[in-house]
C-alpha cells in the first residue's frame, strides 16, 4: 500500500532503492506491483496510508486517532477502525504509546541550534520571540495554549488555543503573530524564534512555517527549564491570574478567559518594561 508513495518519489528523483530501505519494503514486489493493473479499493488504500504517513512523520507522538482527523483534513477521509488497521500493519504507533526499553524518555533531536544561550535581551521588537505551550484541565478535558513573547517589549504578539496540542497549534500561533505584526506595518524577516524541544516546534510544517515567513529558529537544551525562563514567566502569571483561580467546567470558559487576561489585562494594565507594543 506504500507503493504509490515509491512511484511518486521516483518521479521526483528520489532512487527506489533508497525508498524502499527507509520504508522497509522490498523492491521486487514493488515492481510487480507496478507492472499489473491496481484495483480501485488498493489505489483508495494506498493514498490513505500515505496521508496517514505524512501525518504521523509530522507529529509522531499522536495515535491513530488523531492521525485520522490528519488524514481527513487533507482529503483522506476514512473511519477509525480503517486507520487502525492501516497503522497497525505498518507499526506507525504513537512515540508514546509503546514501552521502549528505558527508564528515560528522551526529546528528539534539534532541528535548530541554540541561538539565544539564555540571553533574553533585544534592542528592538522583532528580534526575537519566545515560544511555548501549556496545558490545563477542564470538565471537558485539556485545554492547550501556545503563545508567542516579544521579548523587547514583553508583549504576547500572537498566540492559539486548541483541545489538542498538534503541530497546527505551534503553526497558528505564528501565523497569529505575523499577521498581527503586519498589521502593524512590521517586518518580521530574520527574528528568532526561540523554543524547547517539543515536537510541534520540530514538526515539517512549523519548520515550513518559519521558511515562509524568513525567519530563524532556535531551540534550548533538553531538561533545561531555564532556556526558556522569559517565556516560564508569564505561564506563571497566567497560571495564578487565570487557571489556578476557579475550577473550568468547559474549554470554551476557560478559553474566554485566557483571552480576557491576556487582551485586557496582561497586555493593558500591566507595566512591562519599555513602550513599544
Amino acid at each position: 500500500m506504500m507503493y504509490p508513495l515509491v512511484r511518486e518519489l521516483a518521479a521526483d528523483g528520489i532512487p527506489v532503492a533508497v525508498t524502499c530501505r527507509v520504508l522497509k519494503i522490498a523492491r521486487q514486489p514493488y515492481y510487480q506491483w507496478l507492472a499489473a493493473p491496481v484495483a480501485a479499493a488498493e489505489l483508495d488504500e494506498a493514498y490513505r496510508a500515505n496521508a496517514l504517513f505524512d501525518a504521523h512523520r509530522d507529529d509522531p507522538e499522536f495515535g491513530y486517532r488523531f492521525l485520522v482527523d490528519e488524514a481527513g483534513d487533507a482529503g483522506q477521509a476514512m473511519a477509525q477502525r480503517t486507520g487502525w488497521r492501516i497503522c497497525s500493519d505498518n507499526k506507525w504507533w504513537s512515540s508514546f504509546g509503546k514501552k521502549r526499553g528505558t527508564k528515560h524518555v528522551r526529546s528528539g533531536p534539534p532541528v535548530h541550534d541554540d541561538l539565544v544561550a539564555r540571553n533574553f535581551t533585544a534592542d528592538e521588537r522583532n528580534r526575537l520571540w519566545l515560544k511555548d505551550i501549556t496545558e490545563h484541565h477542564t470538565g471537558e478535558g485539556k485545554l492547550y495554549l501556545c503563545a508567542i513573547k516579544d521579548v523587547h517589549s514583553s508583549r504576547i504578539v500572537g498566540y492559539s488555543i486548541d483541545s489538542r496540542m498538534k503541530a497546527r497549534l505551534a503553526v497558528d500561533a505564528l501565523n497569529s503573530a505575523v499577521a498581527r505584526r503586519a498589521a502593524a506595518g512590521d517586518l518580521v524577516a530574520g527574528c528568532v524564534v526561540h523554543s524547547d524541544r517539543g515536537s510541534q516546534f520540530r514538526s515539517r510544517k512549523f519548520v515550513q512555517a518559519l521558511g515562509r515567513n524568513a525567519m530563524v529558529g532556535s531551540m534550548g537544551r533538553v531538561g533545561a527549564c531555564g532556556d526558556n525562563a522569559a517565556m516560564e514567566s508569564f505561564f506563571a502569571l497566567l497560571q495564578k491570574n487565570v487557571l489556578d483561580r476557579q475550577p473550568w467546567s468547559t474549554r470554551d470558559e476557560l478559553r474566554i478567559a485566557i483571552v480576557t487576561w491576556i487582551e485586557r489585562t496582561y497586555h493593558r494594565r500591566r507595566r512591562k518594561p519599555g513602550s513599544a507594543n
